[in-house]
């Protein structure tokens, strides 16, 4: 097991075994590490995940896949001894990060990872000592099923965002007389449970309905930071290495 830095240097980022969004993995991983931090990588049994492998090639006739400079960055990350190695989430403590990501996906895999226990247990851990969270697409699906010590979401009454309903819809209807139901994870859409956890009190914000790479589209309330899709990667990734940067500044000026 790798040595970790103080805290102040690791982000955590747990992997379903199969089937996570490569872009929204390998983005955040670059700019993380790019900016000096130790990316900590994290599965349910310690082995290596794997990512959705439709995505690579692009599910439909090559298209709908992830852009081949993110691809090129998958490669890369998977040779880091980091990846290679992954932690075990019942392994992990909140005390070692100084934040957490939490990337999408939609392939039936992911719901290993949106499903587990013990990462709804370290979310909860993660709100409540003020650390900050990323997550972005099916991420904020982990957050809608972590509960705080009230008994409700640790979203409940936040402002955010995830997969929108109009972005997972037209993927689903695009392909559905292709490949099924491989663009609904589950029967409810993400947008719709992420309403149910924020409840009234809270918002969901859809952002901009035409969705574009050169566009990010991030959403923060406070220490908390979600986006919606693998064309938010980029400006998600370094919006949290400033947020993590922020929280730096401060605990060294206090």
């Amino acid at each position: 097991m790798p040595t970790l830095r103080p805290m102040r240097h690791s982000v955590l980022i747990p992997l379903p075994s199969l089937d996570f969004d490569p872009t929204e993995v390998a983005v955040p991983w670059r700019v993380l590490t790019d900016a000096g931090y130790d990316v900590v990588f994290a599965t349910e049994d310690g082995a290596p995940g794997s990512c959705d492998p439709l995505v690579l090639v692009g599910p439909l006739f090559g298209l709908l896949g992830a852009l081949p400079e993110n691809v090129a960055l998958y490669e890369a990350m998977t040779a880091d001894p980091a990846f290679a190695a992954p932690r075990r989430w019942q392994d992990l403590r909140v005390e070692d990060f100084a934040g957490l990501v939490l990337p999408g996906g939609h392939a039936k895999g992911m719901r290993q990872y949106l499903e587990a226990s013990a990462l709804h247990a370290l979310v909860a851990e993660f709100f409540a000592a003020d650390k900050p969270v990323g997550a972005i697409c099916h991420g904020p699906v982990v957050l809608a099923r972590s509960l705080a010590a009230d008994g409700r979401s640790v979203v409940a009454g936040r402002t955010l965002t995830a997969l929108t309903r109009p972005l997972e819809q037209i993927a689903w209807m695009l392909t559905a007389w292709k490949l099924g139901d491989y663009y609904r994870t589950y029967p409810t859409w993400v947008e719709a449970e992420l309403r149910a956890a924020v409840g009234e009190d809270g918002t969901f914000v859809r952002g901009p309905l035409l969705a574009r790479y050169a566009a990010p589209f991030v959403v923060r309330d406070g220490n908390l930071l979600t986006a919606r899709w693998p064309g938010d990667a980029q400006g998600f990734a370094e919006a949290f290495a400033a947020l993590l940067g922020e929280r730096a500044q401060g605990a060294t000026a206090a």
